[in-house]
């Protein structure tokens, strides 16, 4: 069983930057996939990043250069998504997930930002 704690979220107006964590506990393998779905009010969930193993990482087109995910050096279960240069549009909760043989979600974190 793996649990995913998610943090950092918060409002920023646009062009400002936040810095998301998420936290999971359990057991995690470092081969596993982390990142991040988003969800705007009225919309679906969408992807937004993810990293595999210590540095293979993806990125949505509308995110690739904004946003950075990473793998905290010294421990598979922590994963950051540093965002830069935030938009408006980019406003929604923030879902951490993790997959390896099954796939766990976190609750989510709110990000605002304002025009």
């Amino acid at each position: 069983q793996v649990q995913l704690l998610e943090s950092g979220g918060g409002s920023v107006q646009a062009g400002g930057s936040l810095r998301l964590s998420c936290v999971a506990a359990g057991n995690i393998d470092i081969r596993g996939h982390m990142g991040w779905y988003r969800q705007a009010p009225g919309k679906e969930r969408e992807f937004v990043a993810e990293i595999a193993g210590p540095d293979t990482t993806h990125y949505a087109d509308s995110v690739q250069g904004r946003f950075t995910i990473s793998r905290a050096s010294a421990a598979a279960d922590v994963t950051y998504l540093q965002m830069t240069d935030l938009y408006p549009e980019d406003t929604a909760v923030y879902y951490c997930y993790y997959f390896s043989t099954q796939e766990y979600w976190g609750r989510g974190t709110q990000v605002t930002v304002s025009s």
